[in-house]
């Protein structure tokens, strides 16, 4: 086989440099495809570190689901204010510990610091929570597997607040098909309460009422 001719083999070397020249089209379409590629991959690791975040707060609400029944509201608010807002203290109190007189804050003692603060003004205005005082809400909690985030969505929420610690409001009603059962014989139940108590007068007989109905007809003529 003939070797190829000069002409031809400096085609080939212009097209290759064409392609692998840090200032040509392919290597920037390339520059675009790893940079998408990397960017996927740290939304993806973030999305994930999200997910553990979460799956890490709603288990220790989990674990502190009594044995047996549900929490009293006041019961509720002891666990968020001397668990939930203290669960960094002794961290903190090592960083506070380990710095050198004179020497300022880390960055570690500092982000817990603002952790602390930031979720004390959460829980003072409104801190969004498993609703654990609902007894249908808790039966269906107690069948989580720990590791699933989907499945917390389609539980019962509430906000509560250290400033008005004898109000809950429910923020979220729960999804699942057990919640919005119970949600229905609620309202039924509440309905019919209504009814009983806003027209009670009609359960009365009318002979109570004859005396009345004389005087606003007012006195007989013959």
């Amino acid at each position: 086989m003939a070797p190829p001719k000069e002409g031809k083999k400096k085609a080939i070397a212009q097209k290759k440099e064409k392609l692998f020249h840090p200032q040509s089209r392919k290597a920037e379409q390339l520059a675009r495809v790893q940079h998408r590629k990397s960017k996927l991959e740290q939304v993806a690791k973030a999305r994930s570190e999200k997910q553990r975040s979460q799956v890490d707060i709603y288990s220790f609400f989990y674990h502190a689901m009594p044995a047996d029944g549900v929490l009293s509201l006041e019961d509720l608010h002891k666990i968020i204010e001397s668990v939930w807002l203290t669960r960094f203290d002794g961290k903190l109190e090592e960083e506070r510990k380990s710095r050198r007189k004179g020497r300022p804050k880390s960055v570690k003692e500092q982000k817990l610091e603002e952790l602390k603060l930031r979720e004390a003004e959460e829980y003072r205005t409104g801190l969004e929570v498993i609703d654990l005082t609902y007894p249908p809400n808790v039966e269906l909690f107690r069948r989580w597997d720990r590791k699933a985030v989907e499945f917390i969505q389609q539980l019962r929420f509430i906000r509560i607040s250290s400033d008005s610690p004898s109000v809950a409001v429910v923020s979220r009603p729960g999804k699942h098909p057990s919640l919005l059962e119970s949600k229905d014989k609620e309202n039924s139940a509440r309905d019919e309460h209504m009814d009983i108590d806003e027209a009670p007068l009609l359960m009365e007989p009318l002979s109570r009422f004859s005396s009345t109905i004389t005087a606003m007809d007012g006195p007989s003529t013959s």
